[in-house]
């Protein structure tokens, strides 16, 4: 239990403060078939390229630091079959996916199709209003703790594909999943740090359903919506920026996003000056307790400080907490306003493809003039009167 709930506290630490065609100008011919690559904005895990009755999706970085590219090839109704391997060839349309990731159901649900779920593991964690009606009338299969122990599960249910995230330990599996003839298709939203690039991604599981255009239309909205948020804060003052404190303990180490995180971008973003700025990294950076304190006691906001329901709580489970000026004040901020019916918390859900509302959430945070009739999203103060 430890082990997962410190996956989690990493996780909510790295979350925190969680087109058209025209422009597309490359052509390739692979396999004998020729391809126009589609410009993308943000996303750099991930190229998209159309041909004649099909697409191409190559995943060039499923992994930090990974060291090959997969390669997946998507038929459109009808048409013919190429020469070649690949890591996986889908057939379209598909009527049946399993996904592995809460952050990939708002995918289902943005594009209308989350009736085409069919399997997921540990459903408890899922906050979709819309996802939960089809686990209500069982036709959701839970895969329990994960897909990797219930593989057998997965070919029974002879999915058309299934989407892998590579933060887990899925990727043994694919081989045996290849022999069973189910596409699995590697999903490396995570690795990307522009808080846009990985809302991204909806254009890369668009392909996979057939939806791209519709996958485009929903990503614009949300790039025009974060791009304006943006822009409220670009005006202040760097003298008006107020800092802030992110991270918890964990035996004695405190962990806090480095300051080339995703969610250390969208802090910078809001406009929040951040206390952990000279440490450098994409990942956790981690401290000792003297080195925070030193630094950043006397911030003025404490942002991402795990799932407290409450000041006390926290302060009683890790006394040293009591000693910040933003602990004192008041001014701490969790991710926790919005949970789905078993608990699970929405900010892991759709944080990834709703940048703009965490971005608008900080901003109302730290510069609560700029969106005056704006209300929290995700986040909640704790212990405010409601």
């Amino acid at each position: 239990m430890k082990n997962i709930q410190f996956r989690l506290l990493l996780s909510s630490i790295l979350l925190l403060v969680m087109y058209s065609f025209s422009g597309c100008n490359e052509k390739s011919a692979t396999q004998g078939y020729e391809l126009e690559k589609i410009d993308l904005s943000y996303a750099s895990g991930f190229t998209i390229s159309r041909g004649n009755g099909l697409w191409e999706l190559e995943v060039t970085q499923a992994w930090a630091e990974a060291d090959r590219i997969f390669t997946y090839l998507i038929l459109e109704e009808n048409a013919e079959k190429p020469e070649g391997h690949f890591d996986a060839m889908i057939q379209l349309p598909v009527e049946k996916i399993i996904l592995t990731s809460t952050t990939h159901i708002p995918h289902l649900d943005i594009l209308n199709v989350t009736e085409k779920l069919i399997g997921f593991p540990n459903l408890d964690l899922i906050s979709s209003e819309k996802t939960w009606a089809r686990i209500d009338a069982g036709q959701v299969e839970d895969l329990g703790a994960g897909p990797s122990a219930n593989t057998e599960i997965v070919i029974d249910l002879d999915p058309d594909w299934i989407m892998i995230s590579t933060q887990g330990d899925n990727l043994k599996y694919l081989d045996l999943l290849e022999q069973a003839n189910i596409p699995a298709v590697i999903n490396g939203e995570y690795v990307e740090q522009h808080p846009l690039g990985r809302a991204e991604w909806i254009k890369f599981t668009g392909v996979l359903l057939g939806k791209y255009e519709e996958a485009v239309v929903a990503f614009d909205k949300v790039e025009k919506d974060y791009l304006e948020a943006e822009r409220l804060s670009d005006s202040i003052s760097d003298s008006l920026l107020p800092t802030v404190l992110s991270g918890v303990l964990y035996q004695d180490i405190w962990y806090a996003p480095g300051s080339e995180s995703w969610g250390a971008n969208i802090l910078e973003n809001a406009g929040g000056n951040y206390i952990f700025s000279d440490q450098k990294g994409t990942g956790s950076a981690q401290l000792n307790y003297e080195f925070v304190l030193e630094n950043a006691l006397e911030a003025d906001f404490w942002i991402g400080s795990a799932d407290f329901p409450d000041l006390k709580t926290m302060g009683n489970s890790e006394p040293r907490y009591k000693a910040f000026k933003a602990y004192q004040s008041g001014n701490v901020f969790s991710y926790t306003q919005k949970r789905g019916r078993a608990g699970g918390l929405e900010y892991f859900e759709l944080g990834y493809m709703r940048p703009d509302l965490i971005l608008k959430d900080l901003i109302k945070i730290l510069h609560p003039d700029l969106l005056p009739e704006y209300e929290l999203y995700f986040y909640q103060q704790l212990d405010e009167k409601k």
